[in-house]
Protein backbone atom coordinates (compact mmCIF):
# COMPACT_ATOMS: atom_id res chain seq x y z
CA UNK A 1 0.00 0.00 0.00
CA UNK A 2 2.89 2.34 0.79
CA UNK A 3 4.48 1.61 -2.61
CA UNK A 4 1.19 2.34 -4.36
CA UNK A 5 0.72 5.57 -2.43
CA UNK A 6 4.29 6.61 -3.30
CA UNK A 7 3.71 5.79 -6.97
CA UNK A 8 0.54 7.83 -7.04
CA UNK A 9 2.22 10.73 -5.29
CA UNK A 10 5.09 10.76 -7.79
CA UNK A 11 2.72 10.52 -10.75
CA UNK A 12 0.60 13.37 -9.40
CA UNK A 13 3.70 15.52 -8.97
CA UNK A 14 4.90 14.77 -12.50
CA UNK A 15 1.50 15.62 -13.97
CA UNK A 16 1.40 18.89 -12.03
CA UNK A 17 4.92 19.68 -13.24
CA UNK A 18 4.00 19.01 -16.87
CA UNK A 19 0.88 21.14 -16.56
CA UNK A 20 2.87 24.02 -15.09
CA UNK A 21 5.57 23.75 -17.75
CA UNK A 22 2.98 23.75 -20.55
CA UNK A 23 1.54 27.04 -19.26
CA UNK A 24 4.84 28.90 -19.30
CA UNK A 25 5.41 31.51 -22.00
CA UNK A 26 8.70 32.94 -20.77
CA UNK A 27 11.77 30.62 -20.75
CA UNK A 28 13.30 32.36 -17.74
CA UNK A 29 10.18 31.80 -15.64
CA UNK A 30 9.98 28.25 -16.95
CA UNK A 31 13.50 27.47 -15.71
CA UNK A 32 12.71 28.91 -12.27
CA UNK A 33 9.50 26.89 -12.03
CA UNK A 34 11.27 23.71 -13.12
CA UNK A 35 14.11 24.18 -10.60
CA UNK A 36 11.56 24.61 -7.81
CA UNK A 37 9.81 21.40 -8.87
CA UNK A 38 13.08 19.45 -9.02
CA UNK A 39 13.99 20.47 -5.49
CA UNK A 40 10.69 19.02 -4.31
CA UNK A 41 11.43 15.53 -5.66
CA UNK A 42 15.23 15.42 -5.42
CA UNK A 43 17.36 16.61 -2.46
CA UNK A 44 19.76 19.20 -3.92
CA UNK A 45 22.17 21.48 -2.10
CA UNK A 46 23.62 23.30 -5.10
CA UNK A 47 22.70 23.80 -8.75
CA UNK A 48 24.83 25.09 -11.59
CA UNK A 49 24.30 25.19 -15.35
CA UNK A 50 27.01 25.55 -17.98
CA UNK A 51 26.88 26.07 -21.74
CA UNK A 52 29.18 25.93 -24.73
CA UNK A 53 26.67 27.35 -27.21
CA UNK A 54 28.53 29.57 -29.72
CA UNK A 55 31.87 28.76 -28.01
CA UNK A 56 34.82 26.60 -29.07
CA UNK A 57 36.35 23.90 -26.88
CA UNK A 58 37.53 24.23 -24.13
CA UNK A 59 35.58 27.45 -23.49
CA UNK A 60 32.29 27.46 -21.59
CA UNK A 61 30.15 29.90 -19.66
CA UNK A 62 28.25 29.61 -16.39
CA UNK A 63 24.60 30.35 -17.18
CA UNK A 64 22.99 29.71 -13.79
CA UNK A 65 24.00 29.18 -10.18
CA UNK A 66 21.88 28.69 -7.10
CA UNK A 67 24.43 30.87 -5.27
CA UNK A 68 23.60 33.94 -7.31
CA UNK A 69 21.38 36.34 -5.41
CA UNK A 70 20.40 38.12 -8.62
CA UNK A 71 18.78 36.12 -11.40
CA UNK A 72 20.48 36.59 -14.76
CA UNK A 73 18.70 35.89 -18.02
CA UNK A 74 21.24 33.94 -20.11
CA UNK A 75 19.41 34.68 -23.37
CA UNK A 76 19.29 38.46 -22.90
CA UNK A 77 22.19 39.19 -20.51
CA UNK A 78 24.91 36.94 -21.88
CA UNK A 79 27.56 39.62 -21.38
CA UNK A 80 27.12 39.26 -17.60
CA UNK A 81 27.90 35.52 -17.55
CA UNK A 82 31.39 34.36 -16.51
CA UNK A 83 33.40 32.44 -19.14
CA UNK A 84 36.19 29.90 -18.43
CA UNK A 85 38.40 27.53 -20.40
CA UNK A 86 39.54 25.02 -17.75
CA UNK A 87 38.35 22.99 -14.79
CA UNK A 88 35.93 20.20 -14.01
CA UNK A 89 32.88 22.04 -15.31
CA UNK A 90 34.32 22.13 -18.82
CA UNK A 91 35.31 18.48 -18.52
CA UNK A 92 31.76 17.52 -17.54
CA UNK A 93 30.23 19.60 -20.34
CA UNK A 94 32.55 18.42 -23.14
CA UNK A 95 32.30 14.80 -22.01
CA UNK A 96 29.00 14.84 -23.88
CA UNK A 97 27.63 12.15 -21.55
CA UNK A 98 25.91 11.98 -18.15
CA UNK A 99 28.37 11.92 -15.28
CA UNK A 100 28.01 10.92 -11.61
CA UNK A 101 30.75 11.68 -9.07
CA UNK A 102 30.38 10.09 -5.62
CA UNK A 103 33.39 11.71 -3.95
CA UNK A 104 34.08 15.15 -5.34
CA UNK A 105 37.47 16.75 -4.72
CA UNK A 106 38.20 20.19 -6.16
CA UNK A 107 41.48 22.08 -6.30
CA UNK A 108 41.42 25.64 -5.03
CA UNK A 109 42.29 27.07 -8.46
CA UNK A 110 39.47 25.26 -10.27
CA UNK A 111 36.79 27.77 -11.43
CA UNK A 112 34.20 25.31 -10.08
CA UNK A 113 35.51 25.86 -6.56
CA UNK A 114 33.64 29.17 -6.37
CA UNK A 115 30.35 27.44 -7.17
CA UNK A 116 30.76 23.94 -5.68
CA UNK A 117 32.87 24.50 -2.58
CA UNK A 118 32.00 22.03 0.22
CA UNK A 119 30.07 19.83 -2.23
CA UNK A 120 31.08 16.15 -2.13
CA UNK A 121 28.95 14.54 -4.85
CA UNK A 122 27.30 15.63 -8.08
CA UNK A 123 25.41 14.47 -11.11
CA UNK A 124 25.90 16.11 -14.53
CA UNK A 125 22.89 15.93 -16.88
CA UNK A 126 23.50 16.90 -20.52
CA UNK A 127 20.98 18.73 -22.70
CA UNK A 128 21.47 17.82 -26.34
CA UNK A 129 20.94 20.01 -29.35
CA UNK A 130 21.84 18.66 -32.76
CA UNK A 131 23.19 15.50 -31.12
CA UNK A 132 25.70 17.44 -28.99
CA UNK A 133 25.48 18.43 -25.33
CA UNK A 134 25.59 22.19 -25.72
CA UNK A 135 24.36 22.64 -22.16
CA UNK A 136 24.51 20.64 -18.98
CA UNK A 137 22.89 21.09 -15.57
CA UNK A 138 24.70 19.94 -12.45
CA UNK A 139 23.06 18.98 -9.16
CA UNK A 140 25.36 18.74 -6.14
CA UNK A 141 25.12 17.53 -2.56
CA UNK A 142 27.29 18.24 0.49
CA UNK A 143 27.48 14.51 1.29
CA UNK A 144 29.31 11.87 -0.76
CA UNK A 145 27.39 9.09 -2.58
CA UNK A 146 24.23 11.22 -2.46
CA UNK A 147 22.86 10.30 -5.89
CA UNK A 148 21.52 6.89 -6.77
CA UNK A 149 22.53 5.31 -10.06
CA UNK A 150 19.00 3.95 -10.30
CA UNK A 151 17.80 7.56 -10.67
CA UNK A 152 20.32 8.56 -13.32
CA UNK A 153 18.43 7.37 -16.40
CA UNK A 154 15.22 9.10 -15.33
CA UNK A 155 17.10 12.30 -14.48
CA UNK A 156 18.80 12.35 -17.90
CA UNK A 157 15.48 11.69 -19.63
CA UNK A 158 13.51 14.36 -17.77
CA UNK A 159 16.27 16.98 -17.89
CA UNK A 160 16.85 16.41 -21.60
CA UNK A 161 13.18 16.83 -22.41
CA UNK A 162 13.01 19.94 -20.26
CA UNK A 163 16.05 21.34 -22.08
CA UNK A 164 14.38 20.82 -25.45
CA UNK A 165 11.14 22.37 -24.21
CA UNK A 166 12.99 25.40 -22.87
CA UNK A 167 14.97 25.87 -26.07
CA UNK A 168 11.80 25.57 -28.14
CA UNK A 169 10.24 28.26 -25.97
CA UNK A 170 13.29 30.46 -26.54
CA UNK A 171 13.00 29.90 -30.30
CA UNK A 172 9.29 30.67 -30.17
CA UNK A 173 10.02 33.91 -28.35
CA UNK A 174 12.73 34.83 -30.86
CA UNK A 175 10.43 34.03 -33.79
CA UNK A 176 7.70 36.18 -32.25
CA UNK A 177 10.12 39.07 -31.77
CA UNK A 178 11.32 38.70 -35.37
CA UNK A 179 7.72 38.53 -36.58
CA UNK A 180 6.80 41.66 -34.62
CA UNK A 181 9.77 43.51 -36.13
CA UNK A 182 8.88 42.42 -39.66
CA UNK A 183 5.21 43.22 -39.06
CA UNK A 184 6.15 46.72 -37.89
CA UNK A 185 8.22 47.24 -41.04
CA UNK A 186 5.40 45.94 -43.23
CA UNK A 187 3.00 48.36 -41.56
CA UNK A 188 5.37 51.17 -42.51
CA UNK A 189 5.55 49.86 -46.08
CA UNK A 190 1.76 49.65 -46.16
CA UNK A 191 1.43 53.20 -44.88
CA UNK A 192 3.92 54.53 -47.43
CA UNK A 193 2.31 52.60 -50.27
CA UNK A 194 -1.20 53.82 -49.49
CA UNK A 195 0.12 57.37 -49.32
CA UNK A 196 1.00 57.01 -53.03
CA UNK A 197 -2.65 56.44 -53.93
CA UNK A 198 -4.97 59.42 -54.47
CA UNK A 199 -6.13 60.72 -51.10
CA UNK A 200 -9.43 61.65 -52.66
CA UNK A 201 -10.96 61.10 -56.06
CA UNK A 202 -10.82 64.10 -58.39
CA UNK A 203 -13.90 66.02 -59.48
CA UNK A 204 -14.17 65.39 -63.21
CA UNK A 205 -16.93 66.95 -65.27
CA UNK A 206 -19.41 64.40 -66.66
CA UNK A 207 -17.75 61.60 -64.67
CA UNK A 208 -18.73 60.21 -61.26
CA UNK A 209 -15.93 58.12 -59.70
CA UNK A 210 -15.65 55.48 -56.97
CA UNK A 211 -12.72 53.28 -55.97
CA UNK A 212 -12.01 50.20 -53.87
CA UNK A 213 -8.53 48.99 -52.89
CA UNK A 214 -7.60 45.88 -50.90
CA UNK A 215 -4.20 44.19 -50.60
CA UNK A 216 -3.82 40.48 -49.94
CA UNK A 217 -0.88 41.21 -47.63
CA UNK A 218 0.18 44.24 -45.61
CA UNK A 219 1.26 45.88 -48.85
CA UNK A 220 0.61 45.03 -52.46
CA UNK A 221 1.28 45.84 -56.08
CA UNK A 222 -2.02 47.30 -57.33
CA UNK A 223 -1.94 50.95 -58.33
CA UNK A 224 -4.39 53.51 -59.64
CA UNK A 225 -3.89 57.21 -60.26
CA UNK A 226 -5.25 60.33 -61.94
CA UNK A 227 -3.37 62.99 -63.92
CA UNK A 228 -4.89 66.43 -64.61
CA UNK A 229 -4.07 67.83 -68.06
CA UNK A 230 -3.96 71.46 -69.16
CA UNK A 231 -6.92 71.21 -71.55
CA UNK A 232 -9.22 69.96 -68.76
CA UNK A 233 -8.81 66.29 -69.68
CA UNK A 234 -7.84 63.67 -67.11
CA UNK A 235 -5.49 60.70 -67.34
CA UNK A 236 -6.77 57.56 -65.62
CA UNK A 237 -4.22 54.85 -64.83
CA UNK A 238 -4.69 51.41 -63.31
CA UNK A 239 -1.78 48.98 -62.95
CA UNK A 240 -0.95 45.64 -61.36
CA UNK A 241 2.57 44.52 -60.45
CA UNK A 242 3.25 40.80 -60.74
CA UNK A 243 3.59 38.99 -57.43
CA UNK A 244 2.42 40.00 -53.98
CA UNK A 245 3.59 41.60 -50.75
CA UNK A 246 6.57 43.86 -50.21
CA UNK A 247 8.42 43.18 -53.52
CA UNK A 248 5.28 44.09 -55.45
CA UNK A 249 4.76 47.17 -53.25
CA UNK A 250 8.31 48.36 -53.98
CA UNK A 251 7.77 47.97 -57.72
CA UNK A 252 4.44 49.76 -57.39
CA UNK A 253 6.23 52.68 -55.72
CA UNK A 254 8.82 52.71 -58.51
CA UNK A 255 6.06 52.77 -61.14
CA UNK A 256 4.39 55.64 -59.31
CA UNK A 257 7.65 57.59 -59.21
CA UNK A 258 8.31 57.06 -62.92
CA UNK A 259 4.76 58.08 -63.85
CA UNK A 260 5.01 61.31 -61.85
CA UNK A 261 8.47 62.28 -63.08
CA UNK A 262 7.90 61.64 -66.78
CA UNK A 263 9.16 64.55 -68.92
CA UNK A 264 6.30 66.59 -70.27
CA UNK A 265 2.60 66.00 -69.73
CA UNK A 266 1.39 62.38 -69.38
CA UNK A 267 -0.20 62.31 -72.81
CA UNK A 268 -0.95 60.69 -75.19
CA UNK A 269 -1.57 57.24 -73.61
CA UNK A 270 0.77 55.41 -76.00
CA UNK A 271 3.63 57.74 -75.13
CA UNK A 272 2.99 57.41 -71.39
CA UNK A 273 3.02 53.59 -71.47
CA UNK A 274 6.08 53.58 -73.73
CA UNK A 275 7.98 55.76 -71.27
CA UNK A 276 6.96 53.65 -68.27
CA UNK A 277 7.92 50.45 -70.10
CA UNK A 278 11.29 51.77 -71.20
CA UNK A 279 12.26 52.98 -67.72
CA UNK A 280 11.15 49.77 -66.01
CA UNK A 281 12.80 47.50 -68.58
CA UNK A 282 16.15 49.26 -68.61
CA UNK A 283 16.48 50.13 -64.92
CA UNK A 284 14.44 47.72 -62.81
CA UNK A 285 13.10 44.55 -64.44
CA UNK A 286 15.88 43.49 -66.83
CA UNK A 287 17.35 41.10 -64.22
CA UNK A 288 14.11 40.07 -62.52
CA UNK A 289 10.90 38.27 -63.47
CA UNK A 290 8.79 41.26 -62.40
CA UNK A 291 6.47 43.02 -64.80
CA UNK A 292 3.56 45.45 -64.60
CA UNK A 293 0.25 45.32 -66.45
CA UNK A 294 -1.32 48.73 -67.03
CA UNK A 295 -4.25 50.45 -68.68
CA UNK A 296 -4.05 54.17 -69.28
CA UNK A 297 -6.85 56.28 -70.69
CA UNK A 298 -7.41 60.00 -71.13
CA UNK A 299 -10.97 61.25 -70.70
CA UNK A 300 -11.98 64.48 -72.41
CA UNK A 301 -15.01 65.94 -70.57
CA UNK A 302 -15.85 68.22 -73.52
CA UNK A 303 -16.25 65.40 -76.03
CA UNK A 304 -16.85 62.52 -73.56
CA UNK A 305 -14.18 60.57 -75.44
CA UNK A 306 -11.75 58.13 -73.83
CA UNK A 307 -8.46 57.63 -75.65
CA UNK A 308 -6.69 54.59 -74.25
CA UNK A 309 -3.78 52.16 -74.53
CA UNK A 310 -3.14 48.90 -72.71
CA UNK A 311 -0.05 46.99 -71.57
CA UNK A 312 -1.33 43.48 -70.96
CA UNK A 313 -3.94 44.63 -68.44
CA UNK A 314 -7.44 43.25 -67.95
CA UNK A 315 -9.65 45.17 -70.42
CA UNK A 316 -12.07 47.43 -68.52
CA UNK A 317 -15.75 46.58 -68.86
CA UNK A 318 -18.17 48.99 -70.53
CA UNK A 319 -21.86 48.81 -69.67
CA UNK A 320 -24.12 50.72 -72.07
CA UNK A 321 -27.15 51.52 -69.97
CA UNK A 322 -29.17 52.88 -72.91
CA UNK A 323 -29.19 49.53 -74.72
CA UNK A 324 -28.05 47.10 -71.98
CA UNK A 325 -24.96 45.86 -73.83
CA UNK A 326 -21.69 44.89 -72.15
CA UNK A 327 -18.32 45.15 -73.90
CA UNK A 328 -14.60 45.06 -73.19
CA UNK A 329 -12.13 47.81 -73.99
CA UNK A 330 -9.84 45.43 -75.85
CA UNK A 331 -9.37 47.04 -79.28
CA UNK A 332 -5.68 47.60 -78.55
CA UNK A 333 -3.13 45.86 -76.37
CA UNK A 334 0.55 45.13 -75.86
CA UNK A 335 3.05 43.36 -73.66
CA UNK A 336 3.13 44.22 -69.94
CA UNK A 337 5.51 46.95 -68.84
CA UNK A 338 9.05 45.86 -68.06
CA UNK A 339 9.26 42.95 -70.53
CA UNK A 340 10.84 44.44 -73.68
CA UNK A 341 12.31 47.96 -73.70
CA UNK A 342 11.41 48.70 -77.34
CA UNK A 343 7.72 47.74 -77.04
CA UNK A 344 5.29 50.23 -78.59
CA UNK A 345 1.63 50.69 -77.77
CA UNK A 346 -1.30 51.55 -79.99
CA UNK A 347 -4.26 53.70 -79.07
CA UNK A 348 -8.02 53.46 -79.50
CA UNK A 349 -10.74 56.05 -79.02
CA UNK A 350 -14.08 55.30 -77.39
CA UNK A 351 -17.02 57.69 -77.59
CA UNK A 352 -18.86 57.50 -74.30
CA UNK A 353 -22.56 58.27 -73.85
CA UNK A 354 -24.47 59.53 -70.81
CA UNK A 355 -25.34 56.58 -68.59
CA UNK A 356 -22.29 54.51 -69.62
CA UNK A 357 -20.50 52.64 -66.84
CA UNK A 358 -16.76 51.99 -67.03
CA UNK A 359 -15.27 49.41 -64.68
CA UNK A 360 -11.47 49.28 -64.35
CA UNK A 361 -10.20 46.32 -62.29
CA UNK A 362 -7.21 44.13 -61.50
CA UNK A 363 -7.18 40.35 -61.84
CA UNK A 364 -7.54 39.94 -58.07
CA UNK A 365 -11.25 40.55 -58.70
CA UNK A 366 -11.92 38.11 -61.52
CA UNK A 367 -9.46 35.49 -60.25
CA UNK A 368 -10.84 35.40 -56.70
CA UNK A 369 -11.60 31.82 -55.65
CA UNK A 370 -14.40 30.19 -53.72
CA UNK A 371 -13.79 27.20 -51.40
CA UNK A 372 -14.18 24.87 -54.41
CA UNK A 373 -11.31 26.77 -56.13
CA UNK A 374 -13.59 28.14 -58.84
CA UNK A 375 -12.79 31.63 -60.15
CA UNK A 376 -15.18 34.56 -59.92
CA UNK A 377 -14.58 35.36 -63.58
CA UNK A 378 -15.64 38.11 -65.96
CA UNK A 379 -19.16 36.71 -66.43
CA UNK A 380 -19.99 37.07 -62.72
CA UNK A 381 -18.45 40.54 -62.74
CA UNK A 382 -20.76 41.52 -65.62
CA UNK A 383 -23.76 40.09 -63.78
CA UNK A 384 -22.94 42.23 -60.75
CA UNK A 385 -22.86 45.29 -63.01
CA UNK A 386 -26.27 44.71 -64.61
CA UNK A 387 -27.88 47.37 -62.42
CA UNK A 388 -27.75 50.80 -64.07
CA UNK A 389 -27.36 53.40 -61.35
CA UNK A 390 -27.02 57.16 -61.24
CA UNK A 391 -23.74 57.01 -59.31
CA UNK A 392 -20.54 54.98 -59.23
CA UNK A 393 -20.46 53.94 -55.56
CA UNK A 394 -23.47 51.56 -55.75
CA UNK A 395 -21.74 49.69 -58.57
CA UNK A 396 -18.70 49.02 -56.38
CA UNK A 397 -20.97 47.89 -53.57
CA UNK A 398 -22.78 45.51 -55.94
CA UNK A 399 -19.52 43.94 -57.09
CA UNK A 400 -18.22 43.55 -53.54
CA UNK A 401 -21.47 41.89 -52.42
CA UNK A 402 -21.31 39.44 -55.32
CA UNK A 403 -17.65 38.78 -54.58
CA UNK A 404 -18.31 38.15 -50.88
CA UNK A 405 -21.19 35.79 -51.66
CA UNK A 406 -19.03 33.88 -54.12
CA UNK A 407 -15.84 33.57 -52.05
CA UNK A 408 -17.74 32.60 -48.88
CA UNK A 409 -15.14 34.09 -46.57
CA UNK A 410 -12.07 32.87 -48.45
CA UNK A 411 -9.20 35.31 -47.78
CA UNK A 412 -7.94 37.32 -50.74
CA UNK A 413 -4.90 35.64 -52.31
CA UNK A 414 -4.26 38.59 -54.63
CA UNK A 415 -4.64 42.35 -54.43
CA UNK A 416 -8.07 43.63 -55.45
CA UNK A 417 -8.73 47.00 -57.03
CA UNK A 418 -11.93 48.39 -58.55
CA UNK A 419 -12.30 51.79 -60.17
CA UNK A 420 -15.75 52.72 -61.49
CA UNK A 421 -16.56 55.71 -63.69
CA UNK A 422 -20.21 56.64 -64.35
CA UNK A 423 -20.73 58.97 -67.30
CA UNK A 424 -23.28 61.65 -66.52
Amino acid sequence: MDRQADWQRRLSHIVETLREMSMQTDPQQMVSAYAKRMRQILPIDRTIAVSRRNLQQPWYRITRSSLWKEEINPWKQQDRLPVFNRGILGDLLYADEPQLIDDLRLSADDPAHEFLADMRSLVSLPMYDGGVALNTVIFARATPNAFSRDQLADLVWVTGLFGRATYNLVLKQQVQEAFDAVDFELKMVERIQKSLLPRELPKIEHLDLAAYYQTSHRAGGDYYDFFPLQDGSWGILIADVSGHGTPAAVMMAITHSIAHTAPGPPTPPSRMLHYLNQQLSVRYTNDSPSFVTAFYGIFNPKTRELTYASAGHNPPRLKRCDDGTMAALDRVGGLPLGVLPDQTYEEAVLALRPGDQLIFYTDGITEAHNPQREMFGVERLDQALELCTFAAEPLIEAVLRALADFTQGQPADDDRTLLVAKVS
